[in-house]
């Protein structure tokens, strides 16, 4: 009995897992800092507001003013300290400048040494990355492989939905590659 939902399916599936795995990797490079102002260094952090962790980005108004600086502005202007302590508390490295109602972050520019260490780090994110394409593919090979040993599909089925796998996986490969050299170009050019 020929079952081809099932092919569509794990089809589906391996595009899904192998989207989540270029959105990730492209969510890490957000993650890394160029010497260029980000909000995304900053939104995620959580502040200890009234007791409770809350995300910058929940509490205030997050900008960049210009290309080397972040500034939070927040709505709750008790908060200030608070944000400012979880700012320093992360693994950013960065000082908040307080002038009691806006907090302000300079972002320094790279030297020479940290611009090649952070290409080194954001190639390994791209190959953790890839591994994890890689990964997706082999899993759905596997699984189509076990449903023509089944004889679920006939055979050319089989190797027509392993050339799908493959055709997609070097496309979403791809992906990561272009967001990797985007990245080492920000990191150089800036």
């Amino acid at each position: 009995m020929i079952d081809i939902t099932d092919v569509k399916k794990l089809a589906e599936e391996t595009k899904k897992r192998m989207t989540k795995s270029v959105e990730s990797t492209k969510k890490e490079f957000q993650n890394i800092r160029t010497g260029r102002a980000s909000i995304a260094l900053v939104e995620g952090i959580q502040v200890n507001y009234y007791n409770t962790p809350t995300p910058v980005k929940n509490l205030g108004t997050i900008s960049t003013p210009d290309a080397r600086t972040i500034q939070i502005q927040p709505w709750d202007v008790t908060a200030v300290a608070e944000i400012e302590k979880a700012i320093l508390k992360s693994d950013l490295g960065l000082t908040p400048i307080n002038d009691g109602k806006v907090l302000r972050i300079q972002i320094p520019a790279l030297t020479e040494e940290r611009r090649t260490e952070l290409t080194k780090v954001i190639r390994k994110v791209a190959e953790e990355g890839r591994i994890s394409i890689r990964n997706a593919r082999h899993e759905a090979i596997e699984q189509v492989k076990k449903l023509e040993k089944a004889k679920t599909i006939p055979e050319d089925m089989s190797h027509a939905s392993q050339k799908e796998v493959q055709k997609f996986t070097d496309q979403f490969i791809t992906q990561i590659d272009e967001a990797l050299k985007h990245k080492e170009t920000e990191i150089h050019s800036i």
